[in-house]
């Protein structure tokens, strides 16, 4: 896949919502970041669907947007990469559902200067590694990874979610990052991947739900990433089945 994503025009949280049609009922979705670009694709099926909608994302790392719900941020749906980090907000929002699963990966510049070719590379003292913090479903992960595999690591840095991690490798600025096996898959050939086997490697389940003071008629975004044109989307972009 040979996509743009990382120049996705996705809609701020705090500006107007992606469409023109100002009698749609706007529908604020706070989802992870690993989302970004399937959720984007998502949203413009959806409105094309539902003309009576608008999807407005907020993008970021789930424990973050977990931390905005909390504070009272105007939230309709919040879709999190781990449900422990949607628990942090659970009283806030109804029962949630799973919809996606994702895996890690390491990424690396193209031409993997450093020679990173397994996982057991990335304990090299002389690899710039770069992670997502714990507080993150992918730093949370990336730390059962390497505990499972009884790797000892120090990164140079701790990133507040995937796609910080990911734009570094991008930029240089680090010889590999752990991801998820999606966002590779997003940055194209910006980045190049080194695969982690399953029997090692670590699986989130993303799960959604509404808040409790949902717009009426947030369900229905619910309902269309679970359905078959919402699976499809979230397959194209390397999203594993529930």
């Amino acid at each position: 896949m040979n996509r743009a994503v990382l120049a996705a025009i996705v809609c701020p949280f705090a500006l107007a919502a992606c469409t023109n049609n100002d009698d749609a009922t706007t529908i604020t979705v706070s989802a992870a970041a690993s989302l970004t670009d399937a959720f984007t694709e998502i949203g413009e099926a959806f409105e094309d669907q539902n003309p009576n909608f608008t999807a407005r994302f907020n993008f970021a790392g789930s424990s973050t947007l977990a931390e905005q719900i909390n504070a009272g941020a105007p939230v309709d749906v919040f879709a999190a990469a781990s449900l422990p980090a949607m628990e942090k907000a659970i009283s806030a929002l109804d029962e949630p559902v799973f919809f996606a699963s994702n895996s890690l990966a390491i990424a690396v510049p193209p031409g993997n200067p450093a020679n990173v070719n397994e996982l057991g590379d990335l304990s090299n003292s002389d690899v710039v590694l770069v992670v997502c913090d714990a507080p993150v479903p992918c730093g949370a992960a990336t730390n059962t990874l390497f505990e499972r595999n009884g790797l000892t690591i120090t990164p140079a840095s701790l990133e507040p979610d995937v796609r910080a991690v990911l734009t570094k490798v991008i930029t240089d600025e680090a010889d590999a990052g752990v991801v998820y096996r999606t966002d590779i898959a997003a940055a194209g050939d910006q980045v190049e991947q080194v695969a982690i086997p399953d029997a090692l490697n670590v699986t989130n389940q993303y799960p959604m739900a509404t808040t409790v003071d949902a717009t009426s008629g947030s369900q229905e975004f619910i309902d269309f990433v679970l359905s078959d044109a919402g699976q499809q989307i979230l397959a194209l972009w390397g999203f594993g089945s529930p």
